[in-house]
């Protein structure tokens, strides 16, 4: 049960990152999404989207290989 806690908590971020490219590549198209007013707009909220989404899975990616001592030296907590 917990397993399937741990993927939908990492798909959700996924989503959130793949939605943001989608918006980004509309943006270089020409094609505005409804809740945004201007394609600056809509391509700077893709962007956050991406960068929050892809910050997320690394972090968990991070911290899981950091309990499991798999990480080199540089990125290990002092």
């Amino acid at each position: 049960m917990a397993r399937i806690i741990a993927l939908i908590i990492l798909l959700l971020p996924g989503i959130l990152a793949g939605y943001g490219i989608k918006l980004m590549r509309d943006m270089l198209f020409g094609i505005l999404q409804s809740p945004f007013p201007s394609l600056g707009i809509q391509f700077l909220a893709g962007l956050v989207f991406f960068i929050v989404g892809l910050g997320f899975i690394g972090g968990f990616i991070l911290h899981r290989d950091r309990k499991r001592n798999k990480v080199q030296e540089r990125f290990k907590k002092r």
